[in-house]
């Protein structure tokens, strides 16, 4: 297959750009997911959806899915996961002197300071009103010259105590300047950093990257199903789960209700290669620029994983393997957290600067990991073919290391003594 046929191989599309841009532009803080999950999945779930196919929505959370087959739950199942969910801070307190006082949640609070954010504020007048109010910053320090020595050498760090967002209120009584707009403790903040494309070849950056990239896999992966000629055999959903920077609930809550019989976790990883100062830890050379990630360990389905490594080499797709231990650290382990008994495993894309405003990924990756995905649904579609043979390889098939075939070395000239 010739490098032009390869989409995966070439620059993203502008519409698909636009719509990873819309994906990740959504506000859509812990909690809070609706508006990227309804207000952008839920009508492109429904311009590229066929015939039959359901978008469901849920009561205790704003996680949404595509299913392919509502209702058949007989078919073999798989579910593709991303999540909806950003990491926000929080309004804790508003002082005196007009600084609303934040945490940082998942955030290194160095990384936060002067960044301009948004703070998304319930109308105290009419409960489930929001409003949004721009122009702020994260600050700690005030200037330089307000800091202690080893913060000016940068021997110590900023804590998490000491972060406010600036909203530039001057004037009497600047607490109540604050609280008359309605600010309160448990107000959600997000950066504002719209992803644009980035100065190296196909990179893009910005923030919330983790993980509408894996709410735009599930998508796009949808519509190339859905463009192939849909599903036959096997039922689809295609999820964007809630919750996950808080301990991965929303996926899980998908996972019992919908008892997927296979789970692909889609998530932002790391490019280890390029990580500061982790040399010595001898992670997997995972990089930016050479495709999508496969975990391996953890819980990760042997089987499922081998369905995904021999679509990737057959469509010539670039795939990296990871590796993890106890914990894949995605919705890849909703299964075994919601007690259904599925086959699983996690991929991704390897970004740099993860949980800051600055994260940055290839487009490349992205578009690997969503074809990667797609392949893997049809090559599973076109095997249920036989009914019943999905479930059998998956019960029957797994691996025994008792009948591992011995491995001599190759041969050739050593050297030592004689």
């Amino acid at each position: 297959m010739a490098d032009n046929a390869k989409p995966w191989a070439a620059s993203m599309p502008d519409a698909q750009f636009h719509l990873m841009h819309d994906i990740l532009a959504a506000p859509s803080p812990i909690g809070l997911e609706a508006a990227m999950t309804e207000g952008v999945l839920k009508p492109h779930f429904e311009s590229i959806a066929p015939a039959g196919w359901q978008v469901h929505n849920f009561k205790g959370h704003a996680g949404v899915v595509l299913d392919t087959h509502p209702g058949r739950d007989d078919l073999f199942t798989v579910m593709v996961i991303g999540h909806a969910d950003k990491i926000r801070m929080q309004v804790r307190s508003i002082g005196e002197d007009g600084k609303v006082w934040i945490n940082s949640d998942s955030f290194l609070p160095t990384t936060l300071i002067g960044h301009e954010v948004s703070v998304f504020s319930e109308d105290p007048d009419n409960p489930g009103q929001y409003r949004r109010l721009d122009g702020g910053t994260v600050e700690a320090l005030g200037a330089i010259h307000f800091a202690d020595p080893k913060l000016r050498s940068g021997d110590k760090g900023v804590r998490k105590e000491q972060l406010y967002v600036e909203l530039q209120i001057h004037g009497a009584d600047k607490k109540k300047q604050v609280e008359a707009l309605g600010i309160r403790p448990g107000d959600s903040i997000l950066m504002n950093r719209p992803i644009r494309r980035g100065f190296g070849p196909d990179t893009f950056y910005g923030a919330y990257l983790d993980n509408g990239l894996g709410c735009f896999v599930a998508a796009e992966a949808a519509r190339l199903v859905a463009e192939a000629g849909g599903a036959e055999h096997v039922r689809m959903l295609f999820a964007a789960a809630t919750y996950e920077e808080i301990g991965r609930f929303g996926s899980r809550v998908l996972v019992s209700e919908m008892r997927p019989d296979a789970i692909i976790g889609v998530d932002v990883n790391h490019d280890y290669v390029a990580a500061p100062g982790i040399g010595d830890k001898r992670m997997a050379p995972i990089e930016m620029g050479k495709g999508f990630t496969m975990s391996v360990g953890s819980i990760v389905s042997e089987q499922l994983n081998q369905r995904i490594e021999a679509v990737a080499r057959a469509e010539g797709i670039p795939m990296q393997r990871d590796v993890v231990g106890a914990d894949t650290g995605t919705d890849g382990m909703a299964g075994v957290l919601g007690n259904v008994d599925c086959a699983a495993t996690s991929v991704g894309m390897p970004i740099r600067n993860m949980h800051t405003i600055s994260e940055s990924g290839c487009t490349r990756d992205v578009l690997a990991c969503t074809h990667a995905v797609a392949a893997t649904l049809r090559a599973m579609d076109v095997e249920e073919s036989e009914p019943g043979r999905l479930a059998a390889a998956f019960r029957g098939n797994h691996p025994r290391l008792d009948q591992a075939v011995g491995l001599a070395h190759p041969g050739g000239e050593s050297e030592g003594n004689d």
